[in-house]
């Protein structure tokens, strides 16, 4: 019953701040301008994202994703993060932190997502330091990967921008918009990263 309600009203302490950029989980109330923003960005998003299940925009996926966010985040598998613009509140995208191992590992994967209309204006940027920062200071990682495809520039200069270093090739990695691709693998130590 607790962690239901400490999903109503999120711990405050996770809400984190990257100057043009405040990161915060997702809350019910974020539904609109979620869907909108996905929408809006469908076509542009697309090709670098896992295939979108049919009711992805519905009410009720979304809250399916809450619970399942909810329970991550709970059992500390998992952090995943809205991204608003710090002058207005404005949803951007989204962060997350996934797969976190811990014992001799202390890692975890880097997702991000920025919509269409916020691209190139240092959003992904903010939120991926942000979001690299929580994982080093407050959740005591040593390590963050992070893949993405060779054909994304975009994603490949976020991650430069925020230290990680190229790593190597992963074959058939992960099941981008309905095919096995291949991906960059990046990777950023604690003790190397900028603040």
């Amino acid at each position: 019953m607790m962690a239901l309600f400490d999903w109503v009203n999120p711990d405050p302490s996770l809400a984190v701040d990257g100057g043009s950029v405040v990161l915060r989980p997702p809350r019910a109330s974020d539904y609109k301008a979620w869907a909108d923003l996905r929408d809006s960005s469908r076509e542009f998003l697309q090709p670098w994202e896992p295939a979108w299940p049919a009711d992805d925009l519905s009410r009720a996926a979304f809250k399916r994703r809450l619970a399942v966010y909810a329970h991550e985040i709970e059992i500390g598998g998992a952090y995943p993060f809205f991204a608003f613009r710090a002058e207005d509140a404005a949803l951007v995208g989204g962060v997350t932190l996934s797969n976190i191992r811990r014992g001799v590992a202390e890692t975890a994967t880097l997702g991000y997502w920025i919509g269409r209309p916020f691209i190139r204006r240092g959003y992904g940027t903010a939120a991926v330091k942000a979001m690299c920062g929580f994982g080093f200071d407050r959740l005591k990682l040593h390590r963050i990967e992070a893949a993405c495809l060779s054909s994304n520039v975009a994603s490949r200069a976020v991650l430069a921008n925020c230290g990680f270093e190229h790593e190597g090739q992963a074959r058939a990695y992960l099941k981008i918009n309905g095919e096995w691709r291949d991906h960059l693998l990046f990777g950023l130590i604690r003790d190397e990263a900028s603040g």
